[in-house]
């Protein structure tokens, strides 16, 4: 499975995404422009000493991510889907697309992806999950379905 961050703003929410992976296995995909340096000491303490198990792959846009997959099955996390993430019937190269921590995905995703879209219900009154705790949430009911693939 593959988590993509798009233009994502916070080092910390990030090294948390990247530890998330790293001991699931997912490959992590980073869209720039980033918010922050991969060099960023907040970044590497989140991730703390499993970077060398994570599979990461920067592109420069979107589009450049969508044409090295063109069979990918993308689904784009966004508070304003109709569909809930466990309505979906999850396989082990799908892509989880989430957008940045202040603004979520871009507009023009969401409407060209309607049918892809997927949210995680909350209370009416709360704007959105922290993004490293969206991706989990996605991350292990995704792996739940394919009954935890090589995990322990």
């Amino acid at each position: 499975m593959h988590i993509v961050l798009v233009e994502p703003e916070i080092p910390a929410n990030t090294g948390n995404i990247s530890r998330t992976c790293s001991c699931t296995g997912i490959t992590l995909h980073l869209v720039k422009p980033l918010g922050f340096s991969v060099d960023d000491k907040q970044l590497k303490r989140a991730g703390l000493d499993y970077w060398h198990l994570l599979d990461l792959h920067y592109h420069d846009s979107f589009a450049d991510l969508r044409a090295k997959y063109p069979q990918g099955r993308f689904f784009f996390a966004t508070t304003k889907a109709d569909k809930s993430y466990t309505d979906i019937e999850y396989g082990p190269d799908d892509f989880f697309v989430f957008g940045r921590e202040t603004r979520g995905l871009p507009g023009e995703l969401i409407e060209a992806n309607r049918e892809t879209c997927i949210r995680i219900p909350i209370l009416s009154d709360a704007r959105s999950l922290n993004l490293s705790n969206a991706v989990a949430v996605v991350v292990f009911e995704a792996l739940r379905q394919q009954g935890f693939p090589d995990l322990k």
